[in-house]
């Protein structure tokens, strides 16, 4: 699904990714773990294409194919999709354009039909009545005026409509409460089949009790510095991360 090979990554001059190596597979959820500034937003940015980051070296690999060479618009369209740690108010933009244009775009990339008013508002609630999302939300600027968690909640219906192969979530956690953070899971959890996989980034073994992943990697210095099971979370909630600081090269 997703393989990254000797990623190398700098901004303004300044290296933050060191070879980072990556495998994702299909129906897998993955967990990255790390200390602040060890490189795991940046690499959340670069998978997804955002601008300012520079790759010196290496390659991303989605189903085989180098998204490297991509627009974020494409890589979204060949089923890549990222949750914002921090996502953005958008000021006179409707909720519910933005995530009609959002679906058009997709259906068109594949050649489909758009979806009818009346199939798209069903699609919507029915997506929305899941999360626990109030439909007066639906009905506001995107994010405008929203919590945390509900920016949070928007962020996976707009997951839950776009149906992608390959989710990353930057931090979802952050900033939620217990009841926020059980919805939003569930709304992962929900999607978790063969087919599709995720890359959950955190600082914390929380979220990992509701989403319960297959494999965590540890990152320190722009590497993966340790590979294994849930059971590193819960190491990591003990003991922390100064045992790995040493250890990347």
């Amino acid at each position: 699904m997703l393989e990254i090979k000797n990623l190398h990554v700098e901004i303004d001059g300044k290296k933050i990714l060191n070879g980072l190596n990556l495998t994702v597979k299909a129906g897998e959820v993955a967990a990255i773990m790390g200390p602040n500034g060890s490189g795991k937003s940046t690499l959340s940015y670069v998978i997804s294409g955002k601008e300012d980051y520079t790759v010196t070296e290496g390659e991303i690999l989605l189903d085989g194919v180098n998204i490297l060479e991509m627009e974020p618009h494409e890589r979204a369209h060949a089923g890549l999709f990222l949750a914002f740690q921090y996502p953005l108010e958008i000021p006179g933009v409707a909720t519910m354009t933005f995530l009609k244009a959002a679906l058009n775009a997709q259906a068109k990339s594949r050649g489909e039909d758009e979806l009818s008013p009346g199939e798209f508002m069903k699609k919507v609630r029915e997506a929305a009545g899941k999360l626990g999302i109030n439909p007066d939300m639906l009905k506001r600027p995107l994010n405008v005026g929203f919590s945390g968690g509900e920016k949070k909640r928007m962020e996976i219906l707009q997951m839950a409509l776009l149906g992608p192969k390959m989710a990353i979530l930057d931090e979802t956690d952050s900033g939620l409460d217990i009841d926020a953070l059980r919805i939003v899971a569930e709304g992962v959890n929900a999607h978790r089949d063969p087919n599709h996989a995720f890359l959950v980034i955190t600082h914390y073994q929380r979220l990992l009790d509701h989403i319960r992943p297959d494999t965590v990697h540890v990152m320190a210095k722009g590497q993966i510095v340790r590979t294994g099971g849930p059971e590193i979370a819960l190491e990591l909630e003990e003991r922390g991360y100064a045992e790995y600081l040493g250890n990347a090269a």
